[in-house]
């Protein structure tokens, strides 16, 4: 079946929702023109009607009109493909090999554990791809964290682990970067800082794109991969998470109701700098790569 991907774009300055058909873009609303459907400009608004949305998308990527206006791929200026998320929940040492370079005198285990979550605001830390990761001033130990994100396309609450994956539109990239020198602070009795690590202007990369669920039957079998400079930096496989996406789902869909355009970002893979004394600095190149998704890059700032 063909694929499509769900994309943010610029046209005459003004970010639209896109589609991505092969090599080239269409813009969302005109595809989807006489469809039965009053398409939305914004692909949050696309999300949001999903239930319509999927089979129609399908049906037009499978064969696209010849005779409506596209653009190559190559040539668009893309955005985060969300402007902006419902919220980003974020999974903190979500896997083995992680949490083993965080804490390499911890026993890490899943026994007796729930996942753990930690929240980032989204039109403060949204960027897309090619856009500036701009390094804080308060902090001189920026750090990059790929991490497999899934799209929330339904209402949903109370899920188990069986159906939590109904809920899941897409899926795309980001980058949960992170303050490690601004983690812990002495000034208050709580020791751990998740606002002061985590909660930073461009502080979450996304892209390039959203694929949907179909394109990733398996989420627990997809490679990441994440570059500075050129230089492989993590390299690993989602099937070392300690808790599933499934399981994660499960999880918040007990505390509240997931709704569409949030983004669950699923935890980071070895390969942060942290543990090598490496962190980002002006003019580099962070680029992201998920299997089944696609790349990004970002100038650091």
């Amino acid at each position: 079946m063909p694929v499509f991907k769900l994309l943010t774009y610029l046209r005459d300055g003004r970010p639209r929702s896109g589609v991505a058909i092969g090599e080239h873009a269409y813009d969302a609303a005109e595809l989807l023109k006489g469809r039965d459907l009053v398409a939305p400009d914004t692909t949050l608004g696309l999300l949001e009607e999903w239930d319509k949305v999927l089979p129609l998308l399908d049906r037009v990527a499978a064969d696209p009109p010849a005779s409506l206006a596209r653009i190559p791929l190559a040539e668009v200026t893309l955005k985060a493909p969300i402007l902006f998320p419902g919220a980003f929940f974020c999974a903190a040492a979500n896997y083995y090999s992680h949490s083993r370079e965080m804490n390499p005198n911890r026993v890490v285990t899943r026994e007796g554990k729930q996942p753990y979550f930690f929240l980032k605001p989204a039109r403060h830390t949204t960027i897309g791809p090619n856009e500036l990761i701009r390094l804080p001033s308060v902090s001189r130990k920026v750090d990059w964290e790929i991490e497999l994100a899934a799209v929330i396309g339904r209402r949903a609450t109370g899920l188990t682990i069986e159906n939590a994956l109904s809920c899941v539109a897409g899926y795309t990239i980001v980058n949960d970067l992170s303050a490690r020198d601004l983690a812990k602070r002495d000034d208050w009795q709580f020791v751990s800082d998740w606002f002061g690590q985590k909660v930073f202007e461009t502080s979450m990369p996304m892209g390039p794109w959203i694929v949907p669920a179909a394109a990733i039957p398996d989420p627990q079998n997809v490679t990441l991969k994440l570059w500075v400079n050129g230089e492989l930096q993590q390299n690993a496989m989602t099937s070392d998470m300690l808790f599933s996406l499934a399981e994660q789902i499960e999880y918040v869909s007990r505390r509240l109701e997931l709704r569409p355009g949030d983004v669950i970002a699923t935890g980071t893979p070895a390969g942060v700098g942290a543990p090598r004394g490496l962190f980002l600095k002006s003019n580099d190149i962070v680029r992201m790569e998920i299997g089944g998704i696609g790349a990004m890059e970002n100038r650091v700032a």
